[in-house]
């Protein structure tokens, strides 16, 4: 795979903000432009639409209260949690809106990146809907330019704040895992909605990060997650030669990481990434009878979610939504 530049160039043009008002527009005028013809890595987030979690497939285990501990390292986590249920809910653009400050200005707004990149990355997707012509999709879309240059902003601020901050401390668990997302985040839009190929680099940084935060805390739920989507992902949308390409993958691995974290004690918003991501699986191996389980409790939790309400309406015939 030859790397694409850019990534590179989001930062340059991030790092010089006086041009940043043209650089960007420019470079994000049309982004699908000139794909490579080769085998694209389509890697989707998982929540509710893919970026995020109840028991052996139906429910939370009997008697088990996932432990709601605060996040470590992370500033103002009353507002970041109010984001993440705003994002949780699907109000992508209210949850992008609270974390703009935080991201913009806070001396740890690590976490603020990751969340507000993740929402900007679900503001484009639904900005394009379900064209199978991502070009002519984009060229539609009014609102996507200034998405994308918000996007690529923060997740370069992220990444920088990060990269930092590991300088100092190279074994904090929270900036590793923090630097290791906000790299899935630009692999997840770049190349699986928007279907370009870049984000090679990206790519192993955060599978090299997450596989050094796991030999370190084998028990950290959300690494487990993203890694579990790395192994599912690679193993079954690549051609066998761009596995080995990009490390090889384990569909059995990935599924039984993410049902394990699923099922885990943990912080409740790290649970419900889990959770989503067991959703979206089982409704990928098409096991319905268990994702409708896993949409129930988290419709629960999240009622105003209108893709985990569609979900239920179509295939939950007890009519327990």
């Amino acid at each position: 795979m030859t790397l694409q530049t850019a990534a590179e160039a989001g930062r340059l043009a991030d790092r010089k903000s006086s041009r940043l008002a043209s650089g960007e527009q420019r470079r994000v005028a049309n982004p699908v432009a000139g794909r490579s013809r080769r085998p694209t890595m389509k890697f989707i987030l998982s929540i509710a639409a893919g970026a995020a979690l109840i028991g052996p497939m139906s429910g939370r285990p009997a008697g088990v209260q996932p432990a709601v501990q605060p996040a470590a390292d992370i500033s103002g986590a009353p507002v970041l949690d109010g984001a993440r249920r705003l994002f949780y809910n699907a109000k992508y653009e209210a949850a992008a809106a609270l974390m703009l400050d935080r991201c913009s200005s806070s001396a740890d707004g690590v976490a603020a990146c990751e969340l507000r990149s993740a929402a900007l990355h679900f503001q484009i997707r639904r900005a394009l809907g379900d064209s199978a012509d991502k070009d002519k999709a984009w060229d539609r879309c009014a609102a996507c330019p200034g998405l994308m240059a918000a996007f690529r902003r923060d997740v370069d601020r992220g990444q920088t704040l990060a990269r930092a901050r590991l300088r100092v401390q190279p074994d904090n668990e929270a900036m590793l895992f923090l630097l290791s997302k906000l790299s899935l985040n630009h692999v997840w839009l770049h190349l699986g909605t928007l279907g370009r190929k870049t984000g090679w680099r990206e790519y192993w940084e955060a599978r090299k990060t997450l596989d050094k935060l796991l030999k370190q805390n084998p028990s950290h739920v959300r690494a487990r997650v993203a890694r579990g989507w790395i192994d599912y992902i690679v193993d079954t949308k690549m051609p066998r030669g761009t596995r080995w390409l990009l490390g090889g993958g384990d569909k059995k691995k990935g599924l039984r990481a993410v049902w394990e974290a699923a099922n885990a004690e943990a912080d409740f918003f790290a649970n419900v990434e889990a959770r989503f991501a067991l959703w979206d699986m089982q409704v990928r191996e098409r096991k319905l009878k268990e994702a409708v389980d896993t949409a129930r409790g988290l419709a629960r939790d999240f009622p105003e979610n209108s893709d985990l309400s569609r979900f239920l309406e179509a295939h939950d015939d007890s009519g327990a939504k």
